[in-house]
């Protein structure tokens, strides 16, 4: 079934046909922070359903945006071409807006402990840390218990992803409440304002508890964002 167009020849409209697609900019954030596989699309979107992701793949491979490789053991790679290469600053300015204009108090079905630690992963430089193995651990005490714990396995230039303890000795903790560390992550609240007002609680390696400000991982919009009591003045109160 074709899928129904705006009937225009103007180039915004043909580029909206594809881009604008629900879900479809999120697909592409993922393929541009460097996903390869669809088991990585689907943690970097956790709400979007198999079939709905396939058909977005599908469409992309078709429009000449994406590549499908086969990968081996009936595995397959979905790499940009040249013309998706191309959207990067536009999906860029889309989240540097969506920063500071559409970023509003964070609603409760927003907080996603498991996204959130995926997303901060990719982010993490092991460099920052000045060491090149350490075990990091995130717990949110106000998370049901099954989402409570995860660890960043670090061996330089590596880092994993852990939703069991990974075996190793945990260099430093963190103990914060997923509101907090999200908008951390966001930029809206500093790193050294929530360790200095208790809202993060770092304990290990005094190295590593020192120099969290520098290796704490940020969204890559995070400089663009308004901090959290600015959004909050900012909002009209109700008459």
């Amino acid at each position: 079934m074709r899928k129904k167009g705006y009937g225009q020849f103007c180039p915004v409209a043909k580029a909206a046909e594809l881009v604008a697609e629900r879900w479809m900019p999120l697909v592409l954030r993922e393929l541009l922070e460097g996903s390869r596989h669809y088991a990585q699309l689907r943690r970097g979107i956790p709400l979007i359903s198999p079939a709905m992701l396939s058909t977005r793949l599908r469409e992309l491979t078709e429009a000449g945006v994406v590549e499908r490789i086969a990968a081996g053991a009936g595995r397959w790679e979905y790499r940009l071409t040249e013309a998706g290469e191309e959207l990067r600053p536009v999906i860029r300015a889309f989240g540097v807006w969506g920063q500071r204009w559409a970023q509003r108090e964070l609603r409760g079905e927003q907080l996603d402990p498991e996204l959130l630690v995926w997303v901060m992963r990719r982010r993490l430089d092991p460099e920052d840390l000045g060491i090149s193995r350490a075990v990091l651990q995130f717990e949110f005490p106000d998370v049901p218990l099954k989402h409570r714990r995860f660890w960043f396995l670090v061996d330089a230039p590596e880092v994993d992803l852990c939703l069991r303890h990974p075996g190793r000795e945990v260099d430093v903790s963190l103990s914060t409440s997923l509101r907090t560390l999200t908008q951390v992550f966001l930029g809206q609240i500093a790193p050294e304002t929530a360790v200095r007002s208790g809202a993060i609680v770092l304990e290990g390696s005094r190295a590593l508890v020192r120099s969290f400000p520098r290796w704490c991982p940020r969204s890559r919009f995070a400089e663009h964002a308004r901090p959290a009591d600015t959004e909050q003045r900012s909002r009209p109160k109700a008459m």
